[in-house]
């Protein structure tokens, strides 16, 4: 864990705002058919980082959980949400065999995949609620300098949530840029 804290201190340190102070254009661009479909307003933002999606989530009307392992990076989600007149509960977890002990009607799994992890979201989702998930399919020039485990496999996010009892309303993959993603958005029966 230790390690993990300091890499994404690290990161978190560098810059103003690691991955920029707006929520990511998955999000943004899903907000309204989320509101309309989420059976409740309780949501947990996974790896929330700074909690530029939490901060989103708050100020469209949902009680936010954010989870993340920096505590620089909860900090500035503190500050944020302060700032913007928000309560969020921001708290310093190490997800590596993180069990969700909570029901939550709308889950955030962005720019972070630990497979184990999917099992304890899908069982922490409440009936008819919404999982979003966004993060790195892998590509050669990924390969060579990072872990692999970290990345999807193309078609394996989809072919992951075919398995649970619910119904993907949204998938695609882009091999576009510099970081080809995986975007997913599931209602849980």
């Amino acid at each position: 864990m230790e390690t993990d804290r300091i890499k994404w201190n690290r990161r978190f340190e560098s810059e103003d705002s690691f991955l920029g102070l707006r929520p990511s254009p998955f999000l943004a661009r899903e907000i309204e058919r989320i509101k309309l479909l989420a059976p409740g307003q309780t949501a947990l933002d996974i790896a929330c980082g700074e909690g530029r999606n939490s901060l989103f989530l708050a100020q469209n009307g949902f009680r936010v959980t954010g989870l993340d392992i920096s505590d620089v990076g909860l900090s500035k989600g503190i500050a944020r949400a302060e700032s913007a007149g928000v309560d969020i509960d921001f708290r310093q977890v190490n997800l590596v065999g993180y069990t969700i002990s909570e029901k939550y009607d709308l889950i955030l799994n962005f720019n972070f995949l630990l497979r184990g992890l999917i099992p304890s979201e899908m069982q922490a989702l409440a009936p008819g609620g919404l999982l979003l998930f966004d993060t790195i399919l892998e590509s050669p020039h990924l390969l060579a300098s990072h872990n692999p485990d970290y990345f999807l496999k193309k078609g394996e996010l989809t072919r992951i949530f075919e398995a649970y009892c619910g119904e993907i309303l949204f998938s695609e993959e882009s091999s576009e840029g510099d970081m080809p993603t995986a975007r997913l958005l599931f209602r849980k029966d």
